[in-house]
């Protein structure tokens, strides 16, 4: 499965290169024979496009080399480290293109279009268009975030083209010259796109949190098997496109016993890897005694408690021993209020003023999955 994602990525970003560099030729000729500074910094942002698809080729290959002691999950985040560069790349192209839009205006100089040029560079927008749907549609089949980006930069680049093309239009039948200021909007374009791509780059890099859409699926298949009363502390790791490791609480009935809890764990962890492809690395366990009225009203007036209690948005995990005279439970935390030291023990005093004979024992949870 890895290997054929791999040689689609590679197949795709080497006719991405081939196209870019044929385009960028194109472009620079066209450019230089009608002197003009939109069409040569289009040229050069076709020849960006072809180091960010070698980029992307480098960045899949070292992805998917196998698994060794150092990096025991993959290598699978080097296409987050890749598509960083790429991104970087495209914010140098919008700079250099904006200092050299600038200088060309200090120069006073005016184009030459004809129309030749006109239809070279019109050629290019279909085609640009045309790479551009090709790269996003491949990109979503394979989850390359390498891809979508390249098709999002190819469909922006058609776009500056059209301008191009436009503007070009405006000075032959006009004698206005625009294309100048053009450039220097396309370059604050390409900027932008670059910025935008590293600003999303970095957020995968450093643990964005899971789509919610995934921790619903699997919290969904958890909760469908009759032992389980529930799912929480749901952690999804990402390491990269493909590569994602779970891990999570169920709460179960505190007969079962040790075999019962290894069938059924093992029963969970095969189904959601064969529903979702995520990996299932470790389920730990809430004991559950909610069938004695007495214990359940407790559960259900501190329920009550954590309900009027701002910034704790919800409970699991309640466990509540009779003998030693303990409760046990999770507190979710909003992360508005995750800071607030004084959270915890305000909700420790209000459920000891009700409970005073028991020992309170709470962990606090960030509410990560929902």
């Amino acid at each position: 499965m890895e290997k054929n994602r791999e040689k689609t990525i590679v197949k795709t970003s080497i006719i991405g290169i081939i196209v870019n560099i044929l385009l960028s030729i194109m472009k620079a000729v066209v450019g230089y024979l009608t002197n003009s500074i939109a069409i040569m910094m289009d040229s050069l942002n076709y020849l960006s496009d072809c180091v960010s698809s070698i980029v992307t080729i480098i960045g899949t290959k070292i992805a998917n080399k196998r698994p060794d002691k150092e990096h025991p999950f993959g290598h699978g985040r080097v296409e987050y480290l890749a598509s960083l560069v790429i991104s970087i790349i495209i914010m140098y192209a919008g700079i250099t293109a904006l200092i050299e839009s600038v200088q060309f205006i200090l120069r006073k100089e005016l184009p030459s279009y004809n129309s030749l040029a006109l239809i070279l560079v019109s050629i290019s927008v279909i085609v640009k268009i045309i790479l551009g749907l090709y790269y996003r549609r491949i990109g979503k089949q394979v989850k390359s975030e390498n891809l979508v980006n390249s098709g999002i930069d190819a469909l922006l680049d058609s776009l500056i083209s059209f301008a191009t093309v436009v503007s070009a239009l405006i000075f032959m039948f006009t004698g206005v010259s625009l294309e100048s200021y053009l450039a220097i909007i396309i370059s604050l374009i390409i900027m932008r796109s670059g910025f935008m791509m590293i600003k999303e780059t970095v957020s995968l890099i450093l643990g964005r949190r899971v789509d919610r859409e995934i921790a619903l699926k699997i919290k969904r298949i958890v909760n469908r098997f009759d032992e389980v009363n529930g799912c929480y502390d749901l952690v999804v790791n990402n390491y990269g496109p493909e590569r994602l490791i779970a891990s999570f609480h169920i709460e179960i009935d505190e007969k079962m016993n040790a075999v019962d809890i290894d069938l059924l764990t093992r029963k969970i962890t095969d189904t959601v890897y064969k529903k979702t492809g995520i990996i299932v690395s470790a389920i730990g366990i809430y004991s559950m005694n909610n069938n004695d009225p007495e214990i359940q009203e407790i559960k259900e007036t501190i329920e009550d408690i954590i309900d009027d209690t701002k910034g704790i948005l919800s409970m699991h995990g309640f466990y509540l021993n009779k003998i030693d005279k303990t409760i046990n439970l999770d507190a979710v935390v909003s992360f508005e209020s995750i800071r607030d030291k004084t959270l915890i023990p305000t909700l420790k005093n209000k459920i000891n003023e009700k409970y005073p004979d028991y020992d309170l024992y709470i962990v606090m949870d960030n509410d990560v999955s929902d």
